[in-house]
């Protein structure tokens, strides 16, 4: 079967070939809504599928971006990726998404495959491990967004979007030495990256500004392979912690598994607080007290800083910073003994 062109719906059509093509590439400007009926009702009659290659070979763009993510298990990397994946949809650019694992070498393996083909841009959550490769892209004023987590080798050359991971984490602390509590333990996955330490940071400031002493025994930093392992030990001391911050919500499944074993009553043996958007926590029985992100709100200004490069617009270098919100439901209580 012969391949219907865009000359072929332009003569059903009853318009130039020139018209097809701003209608595609939806210019409606000087457009009336009949021609825009009859060019619509010839690409489906002649079933005209638009030659998106030739399109992105003469526009120098391929009208597609590449999202980077840490660790897609995160709720909060779903929920971000959905959100640019939506933004960028008004604007015909789709994403093509690469998983990390917050491996250094899948990271750049993932760069340079998306730079391959010559997508427009990168969303990125960065292992920070890479900082050759990053600075070449700065360099070459590749358009680059960096994700919740800081590179010292970037900060002020691209735009980028965090959130008060240190003030948040002090203000979930104070909520729970409000309560009462002071044994509090604060559980994280290895301090390799900004948030899990400035979250350990906040920690620490709540203890220093309430004079409460900061017992190293009750800061955990390990793979979550460990975690079981650490929390028995953690709870055997002779005075345990009476409340506990998880780091995030993978480390938040960990705890579950503990809590379940050692069959705990939240938050009456233990007030628990969640760092992290996670599903159900307002369903959940008890109801999880979490730091929550603005996740979609962070998606959008992504995609919006990441667009606005590739459109070569001229505009400063952002440093956002997002706020946590505090939600207490029921995993938090005061203390008991």
């Amino acid at each position: 079967m012969q391949k219907v062109t865009m000359l072929d719906v332009a003569k059903a059509a009853h318009v130039s070939k020139s018209t097809v093509s701003q209608y595609i590439n939806k210019r409606y400007q000087y457009m009336g809504e009949e021609t825009k009926k009859r060019i619509q009702q010839a690409i489906e009659t002649l079933g005209y599928q638009p030659n998106y290659l030739a399109r992105s070979l003469k526009q120098k763009r391929t009208s597609m971006i590449g999202i980077i993510i840490a660790n897609i298990m995160h709720h909060l990397s779903t929920e971000v990726i959905r959100a640019i994946e939506d933004y960028c949809h008004k604007y015909d650019i789709h994403a093509i998404i690469c998983n990390a694992d917050d491996n250094p070498e899948k990271e750049k393996k993932y760069i340079e495959m998306l730079k391959a083909k010559q997508v427009d841009g990168l969303v990125l959550f960065p292992t920070g491990e890479n900082t050759e490769l990053y600075e070449q892209m700065v360099r070459e004023e590749y358009p680059i967004v960096v994700m919740d987590r800081k590179v010292e080798e970037l900060t002020g050359k691209v735009p980028s979007i965090f959130v008060n991971n240190r003030e948040a984490t002090c203000e979930a602390i104070s909520h729970l030495l409000d309560l009462g509590h002071e044994k509090i333990a604060i559980i994280t996955e290895p301090l390799t990256i900004s948030p899990r330490i400035e979250r350990v940071e906040g920690y620490k400031q709540a203890l220093r500004e309430r004079d409460v002493a900061i017992d190293e025994k009750f800061i955990i930093n390990c793979e979550k392979m460990f975690m079981q392992e650490k929390l028995d030990e953690l709870f055997s001391y002779p005075e345990p912690p009476t409340a506990l911050l998880a780091g995030n919500d993978l480390v938040f499944i960990e705890v579950q598994k503990y809590i379940k074993r050692k069959k705990l009553s939240i938050p009456n043996d233990l007030s628990l607080i969640v760092y992290d958007n996670i599903p159900h926590a307002e369903i959940s029985t008890p109801s999880v007290t979490t730091v929550s992100h603005p996740a979609f709100e962070m998606g959008e200004k992504a995609a919006s800083l990441l667009i606005r490069q590739i459109q070569k617009e001229s505009t400063p270098i952002e440093q956002n910073e997002y706020q946590c919100t505090l939600i207490i439901r029921e995993t938090t209580g005061p203390k008991l003994y």
